[in-house]
């Protein structure tokens, strides 16, 4: 027999089989012995009670019968090195890849183009990146094999459940070499240690199916006729055909956007969040979710997820990083953003998170309209779709200079920054070009300024010992999702002016991580499959 048992256990208990195997035969009624074995369908922490952190457990119990391991059947990938259809994909982040696994899996040959480089030879440009404030326009955390989520952690969590099958997506990654455990745990994540192993197994799939694999290829023109695409062209003259063309390429590939409004394609603003990154000790979080004066050594480092309306407006937690590190995360020189990563241990000796306001149109409109005029932002207007991209850009330039150059981040003792006092000295802090002690009411728009400080006011409420000047505030975490939209036609998916032209992912603004970008790069996959059977 099988059955499915619900338990809640300690988290000392719960790290331990023979004890769950007690505590099954115990609510079943049966002796221990007829438990064959189990395994984790689901597995969440319960840190709700002051007095017991709580583990719940969804388990499948096999009872009287063989134990069977999780069943998950691998997806077949045909061999494409034939085939007739050919579809080009820019870009190979998640949305790029997993697109190109569907065409394989549909008998359709991807031809991937990627501006950056391989995992390993990524490794050296962003290592530049962090020693000596060397940004790489082509390889950095943004642009690369895998994309931003290679080196900036591999958060596999989503609520985007109704775009595609979570599942399938999570059993494809360990098809390639992702642990069980993203199968079950309530925030699965992989670690940026171990995900460009995963990412490499992905690209040595493709290329053994046939598919195609081109670095440090970037598309700098398409080719269009009769309001379809013809080839793609890249920055070093060459002209590949294709039946179809997938644009994946991330919310950091502003060329990209250039791009269509050059060539007068539908593009619009849209509206995304921009902040700081904020570290504390991991010990101290710890402290304030567990409510332990030491986090027992069966429980992961501690995270937070919170949000605040202030002014009308959202502030809210984005990418925690419990036991993580902050890195830079420029795609251009002379722009500072920062970003936040976890190895898979979680083990570093603090916790970041991006903490993120609102913007809208207007908001860009009014920060340009009292910063007078510039060179770069004088024709800015309301009609510009390019408007909230530049009024990121602005924000990372001023940044930039904030910190002194060489990536230098400036930053803040928290309470410091929400009274508006000079922060004398500034903690440690893991991330590695350094931070400089600044006002950041000089470098952040008064809007997003206000709303944090009030923000952060009211999460030390929430959070009793949140507030406080062991955390540092580092501007700026501008890279939460696109500022632009690359319109599709809902049915088809394909650009509203181009049918055979699929916009796709983050950078289309179509998803918000690694899950979300992946089931849109395989819903993306499978439509225009369907679009050349009916050719």
């Amino acid at each position: 027999m099988q059955t499915t048992l619900s338990l809640k256990l300690s988290p000392a208990e719960a790290d331990d089989d023979t004890v769950i195997r007690k505590y099954i035969a115990g609510a079943l009624g049966k002796n221990e012995a007829a438990i064959s074995g189990f395994y984790k369908l689901k597995q969440s922490i319960d840190a709700r009670s002051s007095k017991q952190v709580w583990m719940n457990l969804q388990l499948h119990v096999f009872i009287d019968e063989p134990f069977q391991k999780r069943e998950w059947v691998p997806v077949y990938f045909k061999d494409v090195s034939l085939a007739r259809s050919k579809v080009i994909v820019v870009g190979a982040g998640p949305a790029g890849l997993f697109a190109a696994l569907k065409l394989i899996e549909k008998g359709i040959q991807p031809i991937i183009l990627e501006r950056g480089k391989d995992v390993r030879a990524r490794r050296r440009d962003l290592a530049a990146l962090n020693k000596e404030g060397i940004v790489n326009p082509e390889s950095n955390y943004c642009f690369g094999e895998g994309g931003a989520g290679t080196y900036s952690d591999g958060k596999l969590y989503t609520r985007s459940s109704k775009r595609g099958d979570i599942n399938r997506i999570l059993s494809i990654l360990c098809q390639f070499g992702a642990e069980e455990n993203i199968l079950f745990e309530s925030h699965p994540h992989i670690g940026t240690n171990k995900l460009p192993l995963i990412i490499t197994a992905i690209r040595e799939k493709i290329i053994e199916c046939g598919g195609k694999f081109l670095f440090e290829k970037k598309l700098t023109n398409f080719i269009l006729k009769d309001n379809r695409f013809v080839s793609a062209i890249t920055a070093d003259g060459d002209s590949i055909p294709a039946d179809a063309a997938i644009i994946a390429t991330g919310h950091s590939a502003r060329d990209i956007f250039f791009l269509f409004k050059e060539k007068q394609l539908d593009i619009s603003a849209k509206p995304f969040a921009l902040g700081v990154r904020i570290e504390h000790p991991q010990s101290l979080i710890d402290t304030i979710q567990y409510h332990c004066a030491i986090r027992d050594k069966h429980l992961p480092p501690a995270s937070y997820g919170l949000v605040e309306q202030v002014n009308d407006r959202g502030i809210f937690s984005f990418c925690m990083c419990p036991g993580g590190i902050i890195a830079p995360a420029a795609t251009h020189p002379g722009e500072l953003v920062v970003n936040g990563w976890s190895p898979s241990k979680r083990n570093n000796p603090y916790a970041n998170s991006g903490m993120v306001v609102e913007v809208a149109l207007a908001d860009a409109l009014s920060y340009f309209s009292k910063k007078g005029k510039n060179t770069q932002t004088t024709n800015v207007h309301e009609n510009d779709p390019l408007a909230l991209l530049y009024f990121q850009q602005s924000i990372e330039q001023a940044c930039y200079i904030a910190g002194g150059g060489l990536l230098r981040a400036p930053a803040q003792r928290m309470v410091d920054f929400c009274e508006q006092k000079s922060s004398n000295d500034l903690p440690d802090c893991s991330y590695l070009p350094g931070i400089e002690a600044s006002d950041l009411q000089t470098v952040l728009p008064g809007f997003i300024h206000q709303c944090l400080q009030k923000g952060l006011i009211a999460f030390g409420k929430k959070m009793k010992g949140y507030y406080t000047n062991e955390a540092v505030v580092v501007a700026t975490e501008s890279r939460t999702s696109s500022p632009v939209r690359i319109p599709r036609d809902p049915i088809s998916l394909a650009h509203s002016q181009v049918s055979n032209l699929y916009p796709c992912g983050e950078g289309a603004g179509y998803a918000g991580g690694i899950i979300s970008a992946a089931m849109d790069g395989e819903r993306v996959a499978q439509m225009i499959a369907e679009n050349i059977c009916k050719i």
